[in-house]
């Protein structure tokens, strides 16, 4: 069970560097600001999320560490609390921006535009 729970880590931890690497590709190439917020957030989630887990099943399965399941434990409830604040902090900027309209943006249909 032990070498189960570390490949998975592993596979985790390698799984999550390639959310990082999509993430960083897709601030660079995504055309607005709303596009390239969804690619820091994919980063985000993916690229520190995952892998925190992956550090977690990584330590359950690794016996020659001493204090294991207090590193498992930290590491999953730090992805728990990435897991909820990233999309929450994402959604608020995305709001804010478009509430000052700060970023140009000209959308076919908007549902958050007020009418008065």
């Amino acid at each position: 069970m032990s070498e189960i729970l570390f490949y998975l880590g592993a596979v985790m931890i390698t799984i999550g560097g390639v959310c990082d690497l999509f993430g960083a590709l897709g601030l660079l190439k995504f055309p607005n600001f709303y596009i390239r917020l969804h690619a820091a957030t994919v980063g985000t989630i993916g690229g520190a999320v995952v892998p925190l887990f992956g550090v977690g099943f990584l330590a359950l399965g690794a016996d020659f560490l001493p204090h294991k399941y207090a590193i498992a434990g930290a590491s999953f409830v730090t992805g728990i609390i990435v897991l909820l604040a990233a999309p929450a902090g994402s959604h608020a900027l995305a709001y804010a921006a478009h509430k000052t309209k700060i970023v140009k943006w000209e959308p076919k249909c908007d549902h958050l535009e007020v009418e008065e």
